[in-house]
């Protein structure tokens, strides 16, 4: 049995949405049994839980890691309980991603709080895509309308998207989408790059 666990990460209407379910469509093709670990900062958020209702934006993030660690922990179970000769674990943001909205003080001293290794945690996942954000190369397609815990503007999307690839550089396996295509190719060239990762052939159209 393999199970495989990656991350989709990426500034703010970058196309996760979109790449999630055509992962989902594809690698099911393939043969695969495909488990989303949906976005912890929006499920929260949208709960009442948020940087702005919590004593601190740090208190925030640090309960946002132990709801995603509890989250992955379950998932790896469940993986390992079932009939399926290839699992793929799909991570709408991972624990890094935290990193980004943090000071390296406060980021250093929650993971102490937390006894956790950064290093650990990074290598804790597979592979990690990044889909660079509309606003860095397609700025005409950028939008809040479509996730109601989204606010940045455009210039502040480019400004955590580079944060955010900072955070996961030094990954083993980190590739990078950008917008130098249309939107339909940037997710094709994702899906490539998953199934170059899993050693599956390429999609054929």
């Amino acid at each position: 049995m393999k199970i495989t666990k990656s991350v989709i990460t990426g500034g703010p209407c970058a196309g996760k949405s979109t790449a999630l379910s055509r992962i989902q469509e594809e690698f099911t093709e393939l043969g695969y049994t495909v488990l989303f670990i949906s976005e912890t900062a929006t499920e929260l958020i949208n709960g009442g839980v948020a940087p702005w209702t919590c004593k601190t934006s740090d208190d925030f993030q640090k309960f946002l890691i132990k709801l995603q660690i509890e989250k992955e922990k379950v998932f790896e179970l469940s993986a390992n309980s079932m009939p399926s000769e290839k699992v793929l674990i799909v991570c709408d943001r991972g624990m890094l991603d935290n990193k980004a909205y943090m000071t390296p003080d406060a980021f250093s001293n929650t993971l102490y709080e937390l006894k956790l290794n950064e290093v650990e945690i990074r290598d804790n996942y597979d592979a990690v895509f990044h889909l660079v954000t509309a606003a860095d190369g397609a700025e005409e397609f950028y939008t809040t309308a479509n996730n109601t815990a989204r606010t940045e503007t455009p210039q502040q999307a480019i400004e955590l998207d580079r944060k955010l690839l900072s955070a996961w550089t030094g990954h083993p396996h980190l590739r990078v989408i950008d917008n130098s295509t249309n939107f339909e190719n940037k997710i094709k060239k994702l899906i490539t790059e998953i199934s170059s990762f899993l050693g599956e052939p390429e999609p054929l159209e």
